[in-house]
């Protein structure tokens, strides 16, 4: 198990990981649709998308989240 310091980067890790290769994947149908090299064009996106993803999901989940608390009515 992961220590639970480590919960937010954990978080940020799989949030990015998963959004990263679930919108690599619909850009790519989207620009060249199902051709033979169709999991080597979406690997080298993924790729490429997680090396921006995961540090931004690390600068931005903190911003968003101090942004839903002054937006949200507490009860």
């Amino acid at each position: 198990m992961i220590p639970k310091k480590y919960e937010f980067l954990t978080f940020a890790f799989l949030m990015s990981l998963f959004m990263s290769f679930l919108m690599s994947g619909v850009i790519s149908f989207i620009n060249v649709g199902i051709v033979e090299n169709f999991l080597s064009i979406l690997f080298n996106a993924f790729l490429r998308a997680f090396v921006v993803a995961f540090p931004a999901v690390v600068i931005v989940v903190p911003i968003v989240r101090r942004t839903v608390h002054k937006l949200v009515k507490s009860e």
